[in-house]
């Protein structure tokens, strides 16, 4: 069986005569493993940059023109290959219609060729080995790094994990303040909700005994926080009668520094949500504008990357972040979770409890959208956002007030028309893509089958009236008593066949000659229909002369 082992420095072709135990293979002695594996044929990389694109090849399950040259040129005809990596195997398997073959054996031989390289190939020292591992590593890893400036995803991950660390380290923080300083002023914790107004407030107030005779200035920087003078005049009132206990100076020190740390934090927060809503912007602005920067960035984490989200269906961003009760529900067969992360929206806050689980779906919907022209847009704008919002708008009003929304086709198509008048003169010019065309044919070839519909509506309604004169001239009468009952019930169904066909629209000229061909094929059968009943009639009459006759016979035999 041969092996081969991709190499930093070329592709290694092994031979190995014995591979049905692999207790008989020991990869760390090269005496008894040199024996067993032998040296094939050894391929190197011309340079740097064709040692990357065949590595890249490797790693994405391709087979490279050079392996495949390779693998042709070098290995027999009827000989299997064993290969490490299972996707490459099976592309080789399909592509150069090989025998291959995998396993722990080609796992163990593989491991001990990268051990012995160095010593099958003479003029691969060790030294001129870690530097070809080395110099394809960094340029490896380069490549797979790389990525747009402007539209770092992984800047936003990062950004909205910072934003709900610092909520809960904030929120934590202001209620240690909260507790410390309650000690010195009580009353105060109750008039003053926000944390970040009180934090201020310590720094101002300092001792609870400089509120009993304020002074202006310090009024009206309390009244700039507190954004109101009778909670200013509230606070003062409560601090000359106080029950908080007395602290000195040092412990006052380091109230107000753990306070003005809270305020820092609060601060930088501040920031840290406008430079969320810069990078949103930059990375999926669409998104961004159809359901906010913080849930299309939560979103986004969440997934893992902006791709990866454009790839999930609507039915998984729907429920994207209530994992735990998806499973629990199906576990304990209960009802599955109606919304995710889309809950914090504000379209479902909005919405009825009944109508929540119908805005979520529609919600998600529109997000996979939104994030599928961010991602795999060339020049991703709000446009698309907007109209996608206004549609979610539009639903929400249908819920409510029963208001018809516009069809998806008539938005869109504005939307188009708008990102056409935003892009330059330049770019309008250019020619239509492939599927663009496919789309124009499409429209050009729906307008047919509409007419062949109406054609085929026709056909059906001609169809019961043809039945309908088929049963007529089918049903003749048989067994009947009178001549005037069969005459009126003849005349009666010849009466309703032209009925039926002067009630058919005459929209054409030729279908006005295919009704009165109709007309005469109806009308024959009709005549034809009035000399059976006549013959019948005579047969009735001779019957009941027979019947007279026999009947006196036996009264004058009697």
């Amino acid at each position: 069986m041969f092996v081969l082992y991709e190499h930093a420095s070329g592709y290694v072709l092994v031979h190995c005569e014995q591979t049905d135990d692999i207790s008989e293979l020991n990869a760390n002695d090269y005496a008894s493993f040199g024996q067993l594996v032998k040296l094939k044929a050894f391929q190197p990389f011309t340079s740097a940059a064709i040692a990357l694109d065949n590595m890249n090849a490797v790693s994405e399950g391709l087979v490279h023109a050079d392996l495949k040259k390779f693998l042709v040129n070098n290995v027999p005809k009827g000989q299997s290959v064993g290969i490490n990596d299972q996707r490459l195997l099976q592309v080789v398997k399909e592509e150069l219609d090989m025998s291959v073959a995998g396993g722990d054996i080609v796992l163990e031989i593989c491991r001990g060729v990268r051990m012995h390289v160095h010593q099958m190939i003479k003029p691969l020292t060790l030294a001129k080995e870690g530097g070809a591992q080395l110099g394809l590593s960094h340029s490896y890893s380069r490549t797979k790094v790389k990525f747009n400036v402007n539209r770092m995803d992984n800047m936003v991950i990062q950004a909205i994990a910072l934003i709900d660390q610092l909520d809960k380290d904030i929120n934590t923080f202001a209620m240690r303040v909260r507790e410390w300083y309650g000690y010195h002023f009580p009353e105060m914790v109750r008039l003053v909700n926000d944390n970040y107004q009180y934090c201020q407030l310590i720094g101002l107030i300092k001792m609870r005994k400089n509120l009993t005779a304020p002074s202006d200035e310090l009024l009206e920087a309390m009244e700039k926080v507190v954004m109101d003078s009778a909670k200013t005049q509230a606070i003062c009132d409560c601090a000359r009668a106080s029950m908080g206990m007395d602290i000195s100076e040092f412990d006052l020190i380091n109230i107000e520094i753990f306070a003005k740390k809270v305020i820092s934090l609060a601060d930088y927060r501040k920031k840290l949500q406008q430079y969320l809503s810069d990078k949103m912007s930059n990375v999926a602005p669409s998104l961004a504008a159809l359901i906010g920067d913080v849930v299309g960035a939560r979103l986004i984490s969440h997934a893992g990357s902006l791709t990866k989200l454009a790839k999930y269906p609507a039915s998984t961003v729907q429920i994207l972040g209530a994992e735990k009760a998806l499973f629990r529900a199906l576990k304990t067969k209960g009802n599955t979770p109606k919304y995710g992360l889309l809950f914090h929206s504000t379209f479902i806050g909005r919405a009825t409890a009944k109508n929540k689980g119908r805005i979520s779906r529609f919600l998600a919907n529109k997000c996979s959208i939104a994030s599928r022209i961010d991602a795999f847009s060339e020049t991703p704008n709000n446009i698309f956002g907007d109209k996608l919002k206004e549609q979610v708008e539009e639903r929400l009003k249908m819920y409510e007030d029963g208001d018809v929304p516009r069809k998806n086709i008539d938005v869109m198509k504005e939307a188009m028309q708008a990102v056409k008048a935003a892009q330059p003169e330049d770019e309008q010019t250019v020619a239509p893509t492939k599927r663009k065309i496919e789309a124009v044919d499409e429209a050009d070839t729906s307008e047919t089958p509409s007419k062949k519909k109406k054609k085929k509506k026709d056909k059906v309604k001609e169809e019961p009236s043809e039945e309908a004169s088929e049963e007529v001239t089918e049903e003749t009468p048989k067994k009947k008593k009178k001549k005037k009952k069969a005459k009126e019930e003849a005349s009666e169904e010849a009466e309703t066949v032209t009925e039926e066909a002067s009630v058919e629209p005459e929209t054409d000229s030729t279908e006005v000659k295919k009704k009165k061909k109709k007309k005469k094929a109806k009308e024959e059968p009709s005549e034809e229909a009035e000399p059976v009943t006549e013959e019948t009639s005579q047969e009735v009459d001779s019957s009941e002369k027979k019947k007279k006759k026999k009947k006196k016979k036996k009264a004058e035999e009697e």
